[in-house]
């Protein structure tokens, strides 16, 4: 596993962070309008959106003074590659599952 991957799943490791992806699914954010959907410090939330860009799974534009939070959709495409690794492992298991129950019907 590469670093960009392992810094993607400690992002994705904590809820609240997990939350803000999803607030950022429906809209871009300031830091400011982030924090009012939390309780918790601008402090706190600018330590969690900067784990999130750590992990390629937010970008960030300054405008001014303001920092605009975005999704990085492609940023989640590490994480999906190491879990489509174990795909056939469980296509193998649920295969057997499903002849050992027809198995026992007939």
């Amino acid at each position: 596993m590469n670093s960009r991957t392992q810094f993607a799943f400690r992002a994705l490791a904590d809820p609240t962070r997990r939350d803000i992806l999803r607030l950022l699914a429906d809209e871009n954010m300031t830091i400011a309008q982030l924090t009012d959907q939390f309780e918790m410090t601008r402090a706190a939330v600018k330590k969690h959106l900067t784990v999130l860009s750590d992990g390629g799974l937010i970008t960030v534009e300054v405008k001014g003074r303001e920092r605009i939070n975005r999704l990085n959709p492609t940023g989640m495409a590490p994480v999906l590659d190491w879990f489509s690794y174990f795909d056939s492992f469980w296509d193998d298991r649920l295969a057997n599952l499903k002849e050992a129950i027809e198995g026992t019907e007939k």
